[in-house]
């Protein structure tokens, strides 16, 4: 009995040895470079040092726990020292490769307070802030190394595809919605007769809503998901986009199209941070670059709308004098359709599984990575495939007061790196100033051109005469009009000035831009005719059934069509720098792409100074239009990586905020200019982009960065 006894102790003692050499291996920072980590898994097909270690460390406890039970059971063992794992153990138990086990198990023993049992870790309410802090840290770079390879495992295929489509609906919307702007504002403000004091807001104020979008969903996104945000957002703009092509006062179409903004703000950082997180690191800037693509579509889709619908004037209808619904709201519509289809196709997808991570929610994360691989196996006519993956490294929650400790440290290194890439940022944004004066630099000049072919008649008289026909682009200063009927007519960009008025009919006259100042009227009628009257004196004369609002007509405007072929142009310019960025974006790096983008859009824009004519004009904004869509990817995807999971869509958000911000600022500050002069916002963007792009290649570059 005796020699038994020391047999069974000689064992407990070895067991505990090999406890020891456990938990020493255990304890080892497995942290190393995702290449290596790569590699090991490409030739291996295995990522099981990143489960060892949660093995290594059940063992431990398990041989720990069986040296105490040795002690007290020795005289009762009469068998020899069996294995507690393998007894009572059944074939039907087996765990097999890729069967899910659920959640890491922690240890389950209790100590007392102020005690650690022998062998047992210590308990995290006995470990310093900085211990857990470095804990937290070490788990999420695991985590980082673990996801990448897992994503490797489930490979690039049919889930991809299928998300890839999806989130490109979203962002074809946010291409929309700026392209909806610059298209219905003339006819918009026509049609609501504003004021010229009031014109121009619109752009503003939807690039204003997008801002603070931009910022909230982004932030929002990081606490509640990329899928559920991104689906309220979208349904925001869907339904006031839907809704301002209904209202008739411009306050309220303002305030529908800020919301609208507002709505549709939240896509861009939403849509890249969910489409990266589902990506392998070799495949993520390619495919991000490729996603971006769906924006000029977006341009393109509003171009070929607005041409198709926004001119044909008859494509209207009223009720009554009150209610007007013209062809600019149909196109209001139409354009609302991508944001309706991303949403109904955004439902049937799940949520990003590094979110779930990131919260703490394995089996959901598990499940997502699952259904991803299993997926693309189908797609690749590999069905057999087992999903190897049964436990994922998840990071350690931490108390309340830590993690506030945590995200104050974790937004300081955010304000950090936004510093340090901050001229990137801040000199892209003048982009958007820069886009914003082309189209008007452009309709300034056909205003020139048009206005050098005005026709003006000086003290001309004309009597018992029928005007049945347009009048259009013509000055008539100091003229007599005597016993005249206008009938069935339209006055286009015409003006009367100091001119009189007797006995005339005036009948179903229609008038854009046309007015009549410090005229008089003798003895006239108005029937169905506008009142375009401005400091004007009316003498014994009538006005029937006046027309309301304000008078549109698209009929003989070949301009309309002009404007939107010269924007098709140049949203269609932006193919093969999409294309180039696409393929060269892993290649070259995300910093080369973006500073050489940057200083060539900086020299084209320079040769601005030398545009006199439309047709240069028109030219050049697409030279710079494909220059400069490379830096707006490379941008995107630096900014994707450049950020921790946790904090992805709130950086992403805020830069892109800094945008929105610069279109603003670039409406009220270049548009001012337009007309003025060209020296400041040419040699303000040229300069600006080319430092920028200077600073952008000496920065560090982020394409070998695991999504943290």
């Amino acid at each position: 009995m005796d020699e038994a006894h020391n047999n069974r102790t000689s064992l407990a003692k070895g067991a505990k040895d090999i406890a020891k050499e456990a938990k020493r291996h255990a304890s080892k920072n497995l942290s190393k470079a995702v290449d290596r980590a790569s590699d090991e898994y490409s030739t291996h097909r295995s990522y099981n040092r990143f489960q060892n270690e949660d093995e290594d460390e059940d063992n431990y406890n398990s041989y720990a726990q069986q040296d105490g039970r040795y002690a007290d059971n020795a005289a009762n063992d009469e068998d020899g020292a069996s294995s507690d794992a393998t007894e009572g153990h059944d074939d039907e138990d087996e765990i097999y490769e890729g069967e899910y086990q659920g959640v890491p198990a922690h240890n389950d023993g209790k100590q007392r307070d102020g005690q650690v049992a022998l062998g047992q870790p210590v308990s995290d309410s006995l470990k310093s802030q900085k211990e857990l802090e470095n804990e937290r840290q070490a788990d999420e770079e695991e985590l980082a190394q673990q996801y990448e390879l897992i994503m490797q495992e489930c490979g690039h295929g049919r889930f991809q595809w299928q998300l890839f489509f999806v989130l490109g609906l979203a962002l074809m919307s946010d291409g929309v919605e700026v392209f909806v702007v610059g298209f219905v504002l003339p006819s918009a403000e026509t049609d609501m007769c504003v004021p010229n004091s009031g014109a121009g807001w619109l752009g503003s104020i939807v690039y204003l809503g997008m801002m603070f979008g931009a910022f909230f969903w982004g932030g929002l996104s990081d606490k509640l998901g990329r899928k559920q945000c991104l689906l309220i957002s979208m349904s925001v703009n869907g339904f006031f986009a839907f809704l301002s092509s209904f209202v008739q006062g411009y306050s309220m179409f303002l305030l529908c199209r800020m919301v609208s903004g507002f709505g549709i703000g939240g896509a861009v950082p939403i849509v890249f941070s969910y489409f990266a997180e589902v990506l392998a690191r070799e495949k993520r800037g390619e495919h991000l670059s490729w996603l971006c693509m769906f924006w000029m579509i977006g341009g393109i889709y509003a171009s070929a709308m607005a041409w198709a619908i926004i001119p044909h004037y008859g494509w209207s209808f009223s009720m009554g004098s009150a209610y007007q619904f013209h062809s600019w709201r149909v196109f209001v519509v139409v354009c609302a359709l991508p944001c309706v289809s991303a949403v109904v196709a955004l439902t049937f997808m799940p949520e990003s599984p590094r979110f779930f991570l990131e919260m703490g929610k394995h089996d959901e994360a598990w499940m997502v990575l699952k259904q991803i691989h299993d997926t693309n196996m189908r797609a690749r006519g590999e069905p057999e495939r087992v999903f190897t993956v049964n436990r994922i490294k998840i990071p350690k929650q931490l108390d309340e007061l830590v993690e506030l400790q945590r995200i104050k440290l974790r937004n300081h290194h955010m304000y950090v790196r936004y510093q340090t890439y901050k001229p990137d940022a801040v000199a892209v944004s003048r982009f958007y100033g820069l886009s914003v004066w082309f189209p008007d630099v452009i309709k300034h000049l056909q205003a020139d051109e048009y206005a050098s072919r005005v026709k003006i008649h000086n003290s001309e008289r004309i009597e018992d005469f029928t005007f049945n026909f347009t009048l259009e682009n013509q000055i008539h200063r100091n003229g007599v009009f005597l016993n005249d009927r206008f009938i069935s007519m339209k006055f286009k960009a015409v003006t009367f000035i100091d001119s009189s008025f007797l006995n005339c009919y005036f009948e179903d006259v229609s008038s854009v831009g046309s007015f009549f100042k410090n005229c008089t009227f003798v003895d006239s009628f108005f029937y169905n005719t506008g009142d375009k009257l401005t400091n004007s004196r009316v003498i014994n004369s009538s006005f029937h059934h006046n027309k309301t609002g304000c008078q549109m007509t698209f009929d003989d405007d070949y301009s309309a069509y002009w404007v939107y072929f010269v924007n098709f142009l140049g949203t269609l310019a932006v193919l093969p720098g999409n294309i180039v960025s696409a393929l060269l974006m892993d290649k070259i790096g995300r910093l080369s792409m973006l500073g050489g983008s940057m200083v060539l859009s900086g020299i084209s824009c320079f040769f601005l100074w030398f545009g006199t004519s439309e047709s240069m004009m028109i030219f050049m904004l697409c030279l710079y239009n494909g220059l400069s869509i490379s830096a707006w990817n490379s941008l995107d995807v630096v900014t994707t990586e450049l950020y921790p999971t946790d904090r992805r869509g709130t950086g992403f958000g805020f830069c892109n905020a800094m945008c929105k911000l610069a279109a603003v600022l670039g409406n009220l500050i270049f548009g001012s200019l337009v007309g003025i002069t060209k020296a400041i916002p040419i040699l303000l963007a040229s300069s600006v982009l080319v430092g920028g792009g200077l600073v952008g290649l000496r920065l560090p570059d982020t394409r070998a960065n695991v999504l943290m």
